[in-house]
């Protein structure tokens, strides 16, 4: 399922994102791809290890564990630190898969990429092409998100960026293990969840509340994965 989390960085966040990052000098993507992926990367990237990378990405990771949304749809158990890319003059990303297992630089971590996020960075209106194609049992949905914006999606799917024909985009990428493996059972919990939520706005007193929210927390329960 994929999941629009808006708003996930202030307008002045993304401006600080945007004034760090064009400052910065970026190295070629295809330094971190696999023997598969080589082919058909043609981005730039800024380097993990990078301290403006590091500083950014603590700040995204400040941002989503206030951002109850985020939380809600996710159900996080491990982040990788968000990453960052750039492109331009007709760059683009190929038809990929994500990597099962992913490393947290630094560390010797490793986590299972359950879902894939990517956090765009630069305005729609200021670039031409750059969408995120992702693949799915409804055929192709694309994906181009205002400047602070976040698209949750399997990491199990088939997606490409499309070239950008003119300015820049930027964007942070990065993955995450949820406490919930299985995307059918992620979305239940999703959907149950935002129902209950309503439920609770339109009708605080209703006994039928707590019964519901016990369904949640047994299925939450069941399924969870730590």
């Amino acid at each position: 399922m994929l999941i629009r989390i808006p708003a996930v960085l202030t307008p002045e966040q993304v401006q600080a994102c945007r004034h760090e990052l064009e400052r910065t000098e970026w190295l070629d993507g295809k330094a971190t791809a696999g023997p598969l992926t080589k082919a058909v990367k043609n981005n730039m990237q800024l380097p993990a290890s990078h301290p403006v990378g590091r500083r950014l990405s603590g700040m995204i990771l400040e941002a989503l564990n206030k951002n109850k949304l985020f939380i809600r749809a996710a159900l996080p158990l491990k982040i990788v630190p968000p990453c960052f890319n750039r492109y331009a003059g007709g760059q683009a990303y190929g038809d990929h898969v994500d990597a099962t297992v992913q490393h947290t630089w630094g560390t010797a971590e490793r986590v299972r990429s359950d879902l894939s996020a990517t956090l765009f960075l630069t305005s729609p209106d200021d670039y031409d092409g750059g969408e995120l194609a992702i693949l799915d049992e409804f055929g192709e949905r694309t994906v181009k998100l205002p400047a602070g914006d976040l698209v949750l999606y399997p990491a199990t799917s088939v997606h490409h960026v499309t070239p950008v024909t003119r300015g820049v985009r930027l964007a942070a990428f990065f993955w995450m293990q949820s406490m919930v493996r299985e995307d059918a059972k992620r979305s239940l919990l999703f959907e149950l969840g935002t129902v209950l939520q309503q439920f609770e706005q339109a009708v605080p007193e209703h006994a039928g509340i707590v019964r519901l929210t016990g369904v949640y927390f047994n299925l939450f329960r069941m399924w969870t994965d730590t």
